[in-house]
């Protein structure tokens, strides 16, 4: 059996225990935030609709995009988990429903003021058993939601739809709450027949009616969130290309006067460059077998609708974040709104991805991740984790600061971390875990995929980063010694009382005076912590955080010929794994030294020499808390 042995630093005497907000930015936050406001039921979970899983919807609506109207109907299928006597569904009380069939037959329903449809079967209906009934409603849903908008673009009427992240009942019933993707989703829209339809999945149909109306038929069968269904009608020029290597459909819906916009021609042709990279670093796109595609809406920003995206531009900011989006809160969703980072954060890691590969030249590159960390470090607190109490808050939850730009921030410190080539796997991983894929996900759930992908447990990260406040300040300290070796004392500060250290690894850059550079990347444990490395080169400078890889403000370098002999004697030992199994490692030894494990209670359990590059076999003890003390006469290191 794995043992668990928890180490954490302990002092002792040595101290080594072992506002900018980018325009891209700031339109992308509105776009979730106007389909929030007024919305009752606000949360995550409603507890009437836990009792079945939906497993199919059909939606067969008649619209016109110049008349604030729907009608129709909504099939669903649905498995009970449990025996049950009624059903509910989410569904606004400004919609009328005026019946339910069931088998044929009339089902008696109310309407709730809770914006639910209760809906009573005339025996018990048993669990695990496949069932389905049809909704019938009509009405004007209320304007202030804005889920369901029309409006007019160049003179033409323009319906579309935006139900992130309560919206999805406001103009038809289903099962909003984040804890059942619906696996099959079919779209019919009946409509007049100069205006053309967009919306999720493949386009199987368009047929035209009599009395010059057109049904177009759009089906997915990839499981949904509810409120990632979409509909926008108006008189779209159709654009239908490949993409991706090997090629699957590339299909956009424009406005016709976007067809002579060269930039946003351009800018929707360079979508490929960007599916490319993206294919490249977080794997297959998750939607292959139907399309990727945009279709132009009247909101500034855009909205990730599964396989196509609205969008409000085509700025290639906007592009790549909305396309991230299908990895990241298309594929895996966050399972509660308190999340939301891991649908925004990782967007907006596809934002610094492009701008990286793609757009920027280096020196931009770096001042955008100048521009973002000083717009996070704008103001010392917020927590990216959205607390329960905020949920009914537009501000709380679409937070360009915390849910998009600390978010994409908290990211990249992951990869800078892992290095590179173990993150962009590790993240392949996350999304492509049987558990995971097509689902909805916590950010113990990323926690636990990175912990299996890497061996390293990043509770603690998360606990400083998502759900804590703040932000780190560094004050490195160096000096030379008579060996050309350098030493490296490194003290921190925190901006906010819910963290108290931030435990991270350090961007260290070290430069000679012949034009020699070495990186160094200690792990930064402990307050005060001191750190040797040897060298064979006379430092002229050293830098930190040299390439913005960590979330800091006002950080200091400073050349100090004043560190102690003693202090600096010291070397750089660091222990792993945290939690351990058979056997640990110790890092930063150059020599033998005795070593001894204790109980927390004092007593000596374990002792011997331990020589440096070699594992220590722990197998014989069991699971609990203990002391390591490793050392000669000259020093003594303790972890517990």
């Amino acid at each position: 059996m794995k043992k668990a042995l928890l180490l954490l630093l302990t002092s002792f005497i040595f101290q080594i225990n072992a506002q900018f907000v980018p325009d891209a930015t700031s339109a992308l936050i509105g776009k979730e935030k106007k389909a929030f406001l007024n919305k009752m039921n606000v949360g995550n979970v409603n507890p009437n609709t836990l009792n079945y899983d939906l497993r199919y919807q059909r939606m067969d609506l008649a619209i016109n995009p110049a008349v604030y109207y729907v009608s129709g109907s909504v099939t669903s299928h649905f498995i009970p988990n449990q025996n049950i006597s009624s059903i509910y569904f989410d569904l606004t009380t400004q919609l009328t429903v005026s019946q339910v069939v069931y088998q044929g037959a009339n089902l008696n329903f109310q309407q709730l003021a809770s914006n639910e449809v209760k809906i009573d079967f005339p025996t018990v209906r048993s669990a695990g058993v496949l069932d389905s009934l049809s909704i019938h409603y009509s009405g004007a849903p209320a304007p202030g939601y804005n889920a369901f908008t029309t409006t007019t673009q160049n003179g033409t009427a323009l319906l579309s739809t935006l139900s992130e992240p309560y919206g999805a009942q406001d103009w038809f019933p289903t099962k909003q709450s984040l804890n059942d993707k619906i696996e099959n989703f079919d779209i019919k829209i009946t409509a007049p027949a100069q205006y053309n339809v967009a919306s999720n999945g493949t386009l199987m149909s368009e047929i035209a009616l009599t009395g010059g109306q057109k049904r177009t038929f759009w089906r997915t069968q990839y499981p949904t969130a509810a409120y990632l269904i979409a509909i926008a009608v108006t008189n779209y020029t159709k654009l239908n290309d490949v993409i991706g290597s090997p090629p699957f459909p590339f299909v956009n819906y424009i406005y016709p006067s976007t067809v002579n916009d060269p930039t946003a021609m351009a800018n929707i042709e360079w979508t490929k460059q960007a599916m490319n990279t993206f294919e490249t670093y977080f794997g297959a796109y998750p939607f292959r077998n139907e399309k990727y595609g945009h279709m132009q809406f009247q909101f500034g920003g855009g909205m990730e609708h599964q396989t196509m995206s609205s969008m409000g531009g085509f700025s290639k900011q906007l592009i790549a974040h909305e396309l991230a989006h299908q990895w990241f809160g298309d594929k895996v969703t966050c399972g509660a709104w308190n999340d939301i980072w891991l649908n925004e954060g990782f967007a907006t890691f596809g934002e610094h991805l492009v701008n990286e590969k793609l757009i920027m030249t280096p020196v931009q590159f770096m001042n955008y991740l100048e521009d973002q960390k000083d717009y996070i470090t704008s103001s010392p607190g917020g927590s990216t984790y959205v607390a329960d109490a905020n949920l009914g808050s537009v501000n709380a939850i679409f937070n360009g600061r915390l849910s998009y730009a600390k978010g994409g921030y908290i990211v990249r410190m992951l990869k800078w971390a892992l290095t590179d080539p173990v993150f962009y796997q590790a993240i392949k991983d996350y999304h492509q875990r049987p558990d995971l894929a097509y689902s909805y996900v916590r950010t113990t759930d990323l926690n636990t995929s990175l912990q299996t992908s890497t061996g390293k447990d990043f509770t603690e990260f998360f606990n400083d980063w998502v759900y804590g406040q703040g932000y780190p300040t560094y004050n490195i300290r160096w000096k030379q010694n008579s060996n050309q070796s350098i030493t490296i004392q490194a003290l921190q500060t925190t901006s906010h009382p819910s963290v108290s250290f931030y435990e991270m690894p350090l961007p260290i850059k070290v430069n000679g005076t012949g034009g020699q550079v070495v990186y160094l990347k200690p792990e930064h444990t402990a307050n005060g912590q001191y750190f040797n490395f040897p060298l064979n080169f006379t430092v002229a400078s050293v830098q930190f955080n040299y390439e913005h890889q960590i979330l800091e403000k006002n950080s200091t370098v400073v050349m100090d010929a004043s560190l102690s002999t003693a202090e600096t004697a010291k070397e750089n030992i660091s222990v792993y794994p945290v939690p351990a199994g058979n056997e640990i490692n110790i890092s930063g030894l150059t020599r033998p030294a005795d070593f001894q494990i204790f109980f927390t209670d004092g007593k000596l359990v374990k002792a011997g020499n331990y020589t440096p590059g070699k594992p220590l076999n722990i197998s014989e003890l069991v699971p609990g808390n203990y002391i390591l003390a490793i050392g000669d006469g000259n020093y003594k290191f303790i972890k517990k």
